[in-house]
Formats: structure tokens, C-alpha cells, sequence
């Protein structure tokens, strides 16, 4: 959809929120970035990420052309070359002994041609998404709530809502305008109360009436605690428990069991109990609640009960399927919610059926005619690699994602993939920590370029438009598939030639009978053409007619849910202490997450000048007290260390982690870093439903790094095998700038870092001052071509101490400006 004056309506690249954008080719390339005020996701706001997505359409880095065991070749060459070897393996060791690995950054149409070949087709379960690692313990949780994974309230609920209880979410960072929504209606309504249970003070605690920094783990323990205090406090809903819920009983007897008493629990759970009793009686009193929940939950071993231990309070005190009030899972990808649509996850089939009902199953063999529809569920994420690792599986199809650099135990990961005789890896990134094992790639399409759907956190599907032309031989996703799949033989199946043909067979399928009441329906999308579907307005499902006008559906209102009973369930849960203690000096427990800045393993964002200068190198955020144990300064580097790796990273000391807690960013991998890569010390523990990872609670050690010197190193291109023994690489205006830190003296590292710039002809000038053993640049005429300074210590205020450099200057100039920006 575009207007006359060149604006296209799309729809953001990150989190789950799923922004409207729109964006307006220029003459150079590059895209003007405006907010989608029609939108309503975000009626016009962006983020600081969303607002630089015009910065990080460069073609730098690009996978241009396909490449089969090291050498350039067509697109035909490549996809029989694929199509073969799967098709040899699969005869040699049957159809488990290959899997595809996807990603919430696929469009639905992309996801939905990757499950069709995989479980319709190929006949294996052994497809799974990088979503197993952001919210597969709430789809669990919902199933066994709700009989299917719904997510019932929508975004328009925080401004009706009377209490927001925000668990294990930075909402402030990690989805910023449901935040900024948030905070508006808090402004207009002072009235509305915000609780944020958290072990870190994180930016959303700004909002908070209330901050529970709570022990990390103990949530199950805490909301427990709360049905226990429901129950004792006249908060229960008993005519809508008796009618619409089962096992209540069961529940409360559990949570009675080891949450009755306040004071052992808020000695458990680490929190005031005043705090705690002010809280529960707050939800308890309040008609209108909701609770927003994300990776704090979710990421954990024991994830799925803390899902239920959330999704019984809300049951019990009937707070659900009410304007204002209900559990509200936000996911941290843009199209999270498409995948699991469409049964991108090993342990579904597609639209919302199941592998364990028959009549789901005889629906989709008929839909899609087909004889060899998979019988089971596949091989979840970490089981997947160490399947891939053990040599079970032959050959694994990568598509849009890194689990190089994102899945726990990298090592693991690392060992698996180097075994692994076929490695296929379908990315728009040429150089990944990812792409580095595989035997073929295959260019796909980026943000800008693909063309099709996602589905954001409240279940609304936007459309996501082809903004500019593809580089190089790039192709949309869900044709390399498609091709592929011609080429094993399923042609008749595949012969899809726009991804419009996609969406409809898709919404078709959402409508099947199966013995299954489903909640998921696309009926009304069924009959778009072409021209309707590129000019598409968001649509919040179910659809039964296309919507023309905003809609904001909560699921439940009609009080009923998707069991067999038509009954929600209450879930007994328990909580369970973990195994590990902090004991010894050098012990703490290590957290992660996300920065506001930037995403995933920054192959986007790290191409932002802007992003990369608000959040230019990897931290480890350390209490005061700790510091002062441990002997850290603020900006020393210290060393964390498990599994026999050990990380290096820039100190952050902050009041924002407790003592015994240390916080590390996810974005910083093997491509912009030298061991920053936090998945390399995350112990693969995973919940044993959901097979998600914990990644908020590992116990690791913690040193000071005896640095001796630092430097700054300016070069107009990226540093391929750049080596030393710290190193961050930073975008900067054309080209990067390396952080770099040593043990060797300054003289010993300058004397290492010389020879990069020794080999670039040009014209050098060098300085001296009283801080810096080494101080030079080269030109090319006017242009910088590289720059290093050396030092004990360097400013970190002024990280880019090359600015404004040109030959053309007085060299008393460059001196006087050196001296102001080298401590």
C-alpha cells in the first residue's frame, strides 16, 4: 500500500509489537523511516531501533549470489544440489535424519511453505524455530490453560486496565511503545497502579508504583503465594471457577501447600512482606487486571509453570476475557506468533492442530494431498543439535537465523555444526558466526525486500511490503523452499508464484473441520486476490469477514475455552529451588537479555552509525558492593567464565543488579567481537515441556582481566580475522572503529596493531602527547583511511577521537585535538 507521494505501509523489523512503518525510497538507496500513524500497534510511535531501520538497508555484507562448497553458482546449480543431498540422506537414513532450523524473522508465507515441506513431504516433525527460545513455555502454558495457544487480550486493554503486574519483562527496552502506551495511559489516569516484578531494576521500574526484586527462579513460588492469598481473602471469582474452570482444588492445595505462610515466602522469594501483602491484596481489590509477562517468565527450566502459576491467578479471580484485564504474553520477535500460526515448531502441526488427534491429522493430509504427513513431533531446538551432534541427523537447513551465536552451550553448537555432513544456511548475511559452517548458501531476501505477513503479540496480522529491490541474486525465502522442494519431487504442491497464493492456501487451512474446535480462523482472508491482498489493512484474528475498520478483540468474553470440556484449566505447580548455590567468592549468577539499542546478533543493527554510538560495546552490569569485592573500576574488563569458556567484557557498575546477580547483553557474537558471546558460558538446562533454555539463571565465576593498555583502531573497512585479546567492533561514518584492550604493555600492543596500518598507502601523520604511546593516521588526499591511538587508558567519553580529521590540517591542530580526547 503507498501513497502518491512515494510513503509504503509496512511493518517494523523487530520485537513482537509489530509496528506500523512507513518509508520512502530515496534516489541514493537508502529509506526515509516515518511511524505509521494509522497503525494500531503504535498509532505513529517508534522506537530508537524502529527509527533507524532506514540505516541498516546497506548493502554491506550482503550474501549476493549462492555458494555451494566455497564457489559462486546459480540458483539452479545450488537448489538441485540441495534437493539431491537431502533427497540421498533421507533415502539412506530416512526422513528424521534431516531438519530444517527457522526463525521469527520469516514472514508466515516463508514459515508455512518451510512446515509443508518438512512434515508434509519430507514426512519428519524435525522443524524448529528460534521462537523455542523467546516463548515456547507460553504456548504450553496456554495449551494446558486454554486447550490452544491463545493470547486473549490486546494492546487497547492498557488503556482501559485498572493494574498492569509487568513479571520479567523490560518492557521500557524490549517492547518500548507497549510501554510508552503504557505510561501515557498512566498520565491520564493516576489511578492506574503499576507492579514490576523483576530481580533487576530495569528502566520499566520508572513507571512502577511498585518495584518486587524478587530472588530470581521464585516466581512460581510468588504467584502461588498469591493464589493462596486469593483464596483466603475473598479474591476468588466462585461463580465463574465453579462454570468455566476445572481443578481449583488440586491448584490451591499446592499453593496452600508451600505458600501459605507470608514470612518463610517472602524470605524465599526475597522481598519485603509488606511489599508482598500490599501487592496480592492490590490484585486481590482490583476488577481490572493485567499481567504482562515476557522472557523473565518464559526463559527458564521451569518456564511453563511459571506460565500456569500467572494463568491460574488470573482463572481463579475470573480477571480474563474482561475489557482491562487477562494474561498478556509478549513475544520478542516480529513474526513469534506467525510461526507458531502455522506449526513451525516441532511439537505442532500447522494452524493450531495437533500431532495427537487423529482427525487434525487425516485434516491436514487431505488439505495439503499428501500420503506422508509426519506421525510425530520432532526434535525441539537443543535436542535438535545435539541429535545433529551425535550424528543422527545428517543435514540441517538454516533459514534466517544464528544459532551459532544464540543457542546455549555454544560449544555444543560449534561441534554439532562442524560434524554435521550438510549444512545448508539461507540468510541475507554472507558473514555470520552461523554461515561459517555451512557447506551452501543460498542469498535470501532482508527486511526491505520481502514481501508477505507477520503476526504481532496480540494476534494482529500486517503486511510486510517490498520496499526496495533485492541485491545481487537475492530471492524471497518461501520460493527457495518452494524450489527446492520442486526439485525433490513435490512440485505440484510448491508451484506457488506470489506469496499471495500463500496467505490464502494458509487462511484456507486455519478453516478445515477437524474433530478440534480451534480458535485460530482466517475465513475471512480466504477469498482475497491479489490486489486486495498487497493492499491489505491489519486484521486481528479470528476473522470470519475482512476487517475494514480497526478491531480489537479479547478473547473469552463468551467464557468459553478450547478444551474438550470448554472448561479453562488451573494447573497444579510447584516450585522448585535449583540445584546451584553461590557459594565460594568468585560465584554469581549470571542474567541476559536484550539492550534498547539494539537486536538479536546485531546483523541489523550493527549496521546503524546511530545504535552502534548509543551502545558501542558489550557490558556485564556488576552491583557496587560487588565491584568493590571483586576490585573492579568502572570500564575495567572482567572476565566471566563456565563451561570451560571465559568471556571478556566492559564493566557497567550499577545499583540496577543485586549483589549476587551480574546482567550480560545477547547481541555481541563472534563477527564484531572477540569473546563477548554470552551463549558460550549459558548452561543448555531447558524446561523439560517446552524445551526452552534457561538463560536468566547460571551460575558463573567472575574475575578481574589484568588489562594493561588499550586502543582505538579506525578503519574504512571491517577486519577480517581480526585477532587480539579484547575487541569490539563499532560502526562508525564510513567504515568501524575497534575497541581494543590488552595485557601487554602499550608499546608491545601498538607495536601489534602497526602493521594494519603500515599496509594502507597513503599519507601518515603521527603525534606525541603524554598518554598515548602511539598516535597516527593515514590519508588518501582528504580521506581517513585508518587511525589508531594507543595508551595505558583511553577516554571512553569520546570513543571516536577521529572525528574531523583531514590532511589539510595544522598538525598543532590535530595534536590539540587529540590531547582533548585521550584521557
Amino acid at each position: 500500500m503507498s501513497y502518491s507521494d512515494g510513503w509504503i505501509k509496512t511493518t517494523c523489523a523487530y520485537c513482537g509489537v509489530g509496528c506500523g512503518v512507513e518509508a520512502k525510497p530515496k534516489l541514493d538507496g537508502s529509506l526515509m523511516i516515518r511511524g505509521d500513524q494509522e497503525h494500531p500497534s503504535n498509532y505513529g510511535q517508534l522506537c530508537v531501533k524502529g527509527a533507524a531501520l532506514g540505516e541498516t538497508v546497506s548493502h554491506e555484507g550482503r550474501l549476493l549470489t549462492p555458494i555451494v562448497n566455497g564457489a559462486e553458482k546459480s540458483w539452479e546449480s545450488a537448489i538441485n544440489y540441495v534437493a539431491d543431498k537431502f533427497s540421498e540422506i533421507i533415502r539412506e537414513y530416512g526422513p528424521d535424519s534431516v531438519a530444517f532450523y527457522v526463525s521469527g524473522q520469516l514472514l508466515t508465507e516463508d514459515y508455512y511453505v518451510a512446515n509443508k515441506l518438512m512434515k508434509g513431504f519430507i514426512g519428519s516433525g524435525n522443524i524448529d524455530s528460534n521462537s523455542r527460545l523467546c516463548m515456547a513455555s507460553s504456548v504450553v502454558g496456554h495449551k494446558r490453560a486454554f486447550g490452544e495457544d491463545i493470547v486473549p487480550v490486546c494492546y487497547d486493554d492498557l488503556e482501559h486496565t485498572e493494574l498492569v503486574v509487568i513479571v520479567g519483562s523490560n518492557l521500557a527496552w524490549c517492547h518500548p511503545i507497549l510501554f510508552n502506551r503504557l505510561k501515557k495511559a498512566k498520565q491520564q489516569n493516576t489511578q492506574l497502579k503499576v507492579i514490576v516484578i523483576d530481580p533487576r531494576k530495569t528502566a520499566t521500574c520508572e513507571i512502577a508504583d511498585l518495584h518486587l526484586a524478587i530472588n530470581s527462579g521464585t516466581d512460581v513460588a510468588l504467584f502461588n503465594g498469591l493464589l493462596s492469598y486469593l483464596a483466603r481473602n475473598g479474591g476468588l471469582d466462585e461463580q465463574f471457577v465453579n462454570k468455566r474452570t476445572n481443578g481449583l482444588q488440586e491448584t490451591l492445595m499446592q499453593a496452600h501447600l508451600e505458600s501459605d505462610d507470608l514470612v518463610k515466602l517472602s524470605a524465599l522469594v526475597g522481598v519485603d512482606k509488606q511489599d508482598l501483602v500490599n501487592v496480592y491484596d492490590l490484585f486481590t481489590k482490583t476488577d481490572k487486571v493485567l499481567t504482562i509477562y515476557s522472557q523473565g517468565v518464559n526463559q527458564s527450566s521451569q518456564g511453563c509453570d511459571k506460565v500456569n502459576s500467572i494463568l491460574n491467578c488470573h482463572l481463579a479471580s475470573g480477571k480474563i476475557g474482561k475489557v482491562g484485564s487477562g494474561p498478556f504474553s509478549v513475544t520478542g520477535q516480529p513474526n513469534a506468533m506467525g510461526g507458531r500460526e502455522v506449526g513451525a515448531l516441532a511439537n505442532t502441526l500447522a494452524a493450531h492442530m495437533e500431532f495427537d488427534s487423529k482427525s487434525d491429522r487425516g485434516a491436514i493430509s487431505q488439505f495439503w494431498n499428501t500420503s506422508n504427513l509426519a506421525s510425530k513431533p520432532g526434535l525441539k531446538a537443543v535436542d535438535m543439535f545435539d541429535a545433529i551432534a551425535l550424528g543422527k541427523i545428517k543435514a540441517v537447513w538454516v533459514m534466517a537465523t544464528n544459532p551459532a551465536v544464540s543457542l546455549p552451550n555454544q560449544s555444543r553448537i560449534h561441534e554439532a555444526l562442524d560434524k554435521c555432513p550438510l549444512v545448508v544456511v539461507s540468510d541475507c548475511i554472507k558473514d555470520t558466526s552461523t554461515t561459517r559452517y555451512a557447506n551452501v548458501l543460498l542469498p535470501a531476501q532482508g527486511w526491505s525486500e520481502k514481501s508477505g505477513t507477520v503476526t504481532n503479540s496480540e494476534r494482529r496480522i500486517s503486511r510486510q511490503r517490498r520496499l526496495l529491490p533485492s541485491p545481487g541474486l537475492a530471492k524471497p525465502d518461501w520460493w527457495i523452499v518452494s524450489q527446492v522442494a520442486s526439485a525433490m519431487g513435490f512440485g505440484d504442491a510448491f508451484s506457488y508464484r506470489h506469496e499471495g497464493e500463500i496467505f490464502r492456501e494458509y487462511a484456507s487451512m486455519t478453516s478445515i473441520k477437524s474433530e478440534s474446535e480451534r480458535a485460530l480462523n482466517l475465513k475471512g482472508l480466504t477469498k482475497l486476490t491479489d490486489s486486495e491482498y498487497n493492499q491489505l489493512a491489519p486484521q486481528q484474528w479470528p476473522v470470519e469477514n475482512v476487517q475494514t475498520a480497526i478491531e480489537n478483540q479479547r478473547l473469552f468474553e463468551d467464557q468459553q475455552f478450547l478444551t474438550p470440556s470448554r472448561k479453562a484449566n488451573l494447573i497444579p505447580v510447584r516450585y522448585l529451588a535449583t540445584n546451584e548455590s553461590l557459594d565460594g567468592m568468585n560465584k554469581v549468577r549470571l542474567n541476559t537479555g536484550r539492550t534498547k539499542e539494539h537486536w538479536h546478533t546485531m546483523t541489523r543493527t550493527g549496521l546503524s552509525e546511530s545504535l552502534s554510538e548509543l551502545s558501542p560495546e558489550p557490558t556485564v552490569s556488576i552491583h557496587p558492593e560487588t565491584a568493590e569485592r571483586f576490585g573492579f573500576k568502572d570500564k575495567d574488563i572482567a572476565c566471566v567464565e563456565n563451561l570451560g569458556n571465559k568471556l571478556k567484557l566492559r564493566v557497567a557498575i550499577s545499583q540496577s543488579v543485586e549483589p549476587e546477580d551480574i546482567f550480560i547483553p545477547i547481541h555481541w557474537n563472534q563477527s564484531n567481537s572477540g569473546q563477548s558471546t554470552v551463549c558460550e558460558i549459558i548452561d543448555d538446562n531447558v524446561d523439560p515441556m517446552s524445551g526452552q533454555p534457561e538463560f536468566k539463571n547460571t551460575m558463573v565465576e567472575l574475575s578481574r582481566w589484568p588489562k594493561q593498555s588499550e586502543a582505538k583502531l579506525f578503519s574504512r573497512t571491517s577486519l577480517v580475522n581480526f585477532t587480539n585479546e579484547y575487541w569490539v567492533r563499532q560502526k562508525v561514518t564510513d567504515g568501524y572503529v575497534y575497541h581494543i584492550a590488552s595485557t601487554s604493555t602499550a608499546p608491545e600492543l601498538a607495536e601489534s596493531l602497526m602493521p594494519i596500518i603500515d599496509r594502507q598507502k597513503g599519507v601518515m601523520l603521527s603525534y606525541k602527547d603524554s598518554t598515548s604511546a602511539v598516535k597516527v593516521a593515514k590519508f588518501d588526499g582528504n580521506e581517513l583511511l585508518v587511525a589508531l591511538a594507543v595508551g595505558d587508558t583511553l577516554n571512553h567519553e569520546e570513543p571516536l577521537w577521529f572525528k574531523g580529521l583531514t590532511i589539510s590540517e595544522n598538525e598543532s591542530r590535530h595534536q590539540n585535538f587529540f590531547e582533548s580526547c585521550v584521557a
